[in-house]
C-alpha cells in the first residue's frame, strides 16, 4: 500500500514538473547503421564524448511485474533501463537528442531484443524523456559513475529543464 501511494505521489509530481506532454510525431530514430559504440565499451567516456548513441525504445505494461535479468520486479514507472552489455546495476544517464532532457537510470535487465536498438527503457523514464507517444528516440548514452564506494552515492534523477552542457 506504501509502494503503491508513493509511486503515486511520485508520477503526481513527476506530471506536474514536465508540464504538457508533446503530441506524437513521426520519430527521430535513426536506422540500424547508424548506432555508434565506442570501441572499449568497458570504459568511461573522455569529457563530453558518448559512451553511445543510437536508437532507444522503451517497454511497459505487458511486462510489468516479470522478473528482469537481476532478479527484481519490473516496475514500469522505476527509472530503469535494459542494455545487452553494460553490467546490471550501473548507471546511464540518457538524453533526448530531440529535446536535451535526460534521466539517469538504472540498468537491471537485457536488451533490448530489437536488432539497432541501444537501450530499452522503462515506461517512466520515457515518459520523462518525452518519447512514451513516440516508441522511439534516438538518445545519447552516458556512464554514470557512484561516488561511494559499494553502494550508489545517488538517486535515480530526472533533469526538468533541458540539459545545456550537452552539445
Amino acid at each position: 500500500m506504501r509502494r503503491r501511494l508513493a509511486r503515486g505521489l511520485a508520477l503526481a509530481f513527476l506530471a506536474a514538473s514536465l508540464g504538457a506532454a508533446q503530441g506524437p510525431n513521426n520519430s527521430e530514430a535513426s536506422p540500424t547503421s547508424s548506432a555508434k559504440m565506442r570501441p572499449e565499451a568497458g570504459k568511461q567516456a573522455g569529457k563530453n564524448q558518448p559512451y553511445q548513441i543510437g536508437t532507444a525504445s522503451w517497454y511497459g505494461e505487458d511486462f510489468d511485474g516479470k522478473p528482469t535479468a537481476s532478479g527484481e520486479d519490473y516496475d514500469m514507472y522505476d527509472m530503469t533501463a535494459a542494455h545487452p552489455t553494460l553490467p546490471l546495476g550501473s548507471y546511464v544517464r540518457v538524453t533526448n537528442l530531440r529535446n536535451r532532457r535526460a534521466v539517469v537510470v538504472r540498468v537491471n535487465d537485457r536488451g533490448p531484443i530489437v536488432p539497432g536498438r541501444i537501450i530499452d527503457l522503462s515506461y517512466g523514464a520515457a515518459h520523462v524523456l518525452q518519447f512514451d507517444q513516440r516508441g522511439l528516440q534516438r538518445v545519447r548514452l552516458d556512464l554514470v559513475r557512484p561516488k561511494t564506494q559499494g553502494r550508489a552515492g545517488f538517486q535515480t534523477v530526472a533533469y526538468n529543464e533541458p540539459v545545456a552542457q550537452l552539445k
